[in-house]
């Protein structure tokens, strides 16, 4: 048996715990044991996203259960780990404070090494730790509620931020025109499942197209950036134009093909434009809004044409969990990199 890490993740409204084994295969590094998540969906559902205040209690309720849980399915002990991972940032402050409060305490405890990992690269190494090491350089596309972004990974491990979005993450602005259209929360899901029976064509939205430099960030190519809120206004002025008059079921349905054709191309043209300029040997795409279908069928479609590999983590592993957590920890442990036990929460960490 290899060497087997404890990853904590409750960076928003997911308090998850798993158990990963380094495996000594330098082609597939890692293999999950366990990976519990409990979500908190139901409780932020009546109002309309994540509360932060609630998300910190529920973690607090939820955390000495779950880790107990990661431990008995992957049949071990405590004294069997030999190092624990912890999301350190970024996120809700409160809610990484109470999984980096048990990492602390645990390792302490245990006298094990503590690993802080930035919840991106967690994302990032999701895609390794199911399709194992994919071939670099690679251009990663992590696309979630609160971040899109494109990243260059040219060596294991390190990661170079390319673009991100100018204002609405792709998944913040599934959730802003469900709620226009009185889909509930969460957005991402329903509209992805509505979309398959509209027409994409069916209604006028814009596209995005940025070819200035972002002055808040100067050393990135406006060209790679992404932006939604147009897209999201636009749907706003199409259902104020209705003037009252409910939408059928099919006028919906062709409203949420429209807007998820718009923002998928935006994403997938985004990222092998970032490829083909970069030289990119693979291409991945991580985060909660990989779980789209259209997403994962355009990429697969776009990488096929273009013979640039596209890997996508499972279903499972798509949206924020502990095992990812816990490889990105192996990929830092493994480089020599732990930290201090007087690690604090960074809401704003910076990868």
């Amino acid at each position: 048996m290899g060497m087997l890490i404890l990853g904590i993740e409750t960076s928003c409204d997911e308090t998850s715990a798993a158990v990963v084994e380094d495996t000594g295969d330098l082609s597939r590094p890692w293999a999950v044991r366990s990976n519990i998540i409990a979500s908190q969906i139901a409780i932020h559902r009546e109002w309309g996203g994540v509360v932060p205040e609630l998300a910190s209690r529920q973690h607090l309720r939820d955390i000495c259960g779950v880790v107990e849980r990661a431990l008995d399915a992957a049949s071990i002990g405590w004294q069997d780990l030999g190092a624990i991972a912890v999301t350190e940032g970024p996120g809700l402050v409160g809610a990484l404070l109470v999984g980096l409060s048990f990492a602390k305490a645990a390792a302490a405890t245990l006298a094990v090494p503590l690993v802080g990992v930035h919840h991106l690269a967690g994302h990032i190494e999701s895609i390794v730790l199911e399709n194992g090491e994919i071939p670099l350089p690679a251009v990663v596309l992590v696309v979630s509620g609160g971040h899109t972004s494109l990243y260059l990974v040219a060596e294991q491990g390190r990661y170079e931020l390319l673009s991100r979005t100018r204002d609405d993450a792709a998944g913040e602005a599934y959730d802003k025109v469900a709620k226009l259209l009185g889909l509930g929360y969460p957005g991402g899901p329903v509209i992805d499942q509505l979309a398959k029976h509209g027409n994409d064509r069916a209604i006028s939205l814009p596209s995005t197209r940025l070819t200035h430099a972002d002055r808040n960030a100067p050393h990135l190519k406006g060209d790679l950036d992404f932006s939604f809120s147009g897209l999201k206004t636009a749907v706003l002025r199409h259902v104020k134009s209705r003037e009252g008059r409910p939408f059928t079921e099919q006028e919906i349905a062709d409203v949420c093909a429209t807007f998820q054709r718009i923002v998928v191309t935006t994403l997938v043209e985004r990222t092998f434009t970032a490829a083909r300029r970069y030289g990119a040997a693979s291409v991945g795409v991580a985060g909660g809004v990989s779980a789209n279908s259209r997403l994962r069928a355009d990429m697969n479609a776009y990488g096929a044409a273009r013979e640039i590999p596209p890997f996508v983590p499972s279903l499972r592993l798509s949206t924020d969990n502990a095992a990812m957590i816990a490889a990105a920890g192996l990929r830092k442990f493994r480089a020599g990199i732990t930290s201090p036990l007087d690690i604090n929460a960074d809401a704003a960490l910076v990868l």
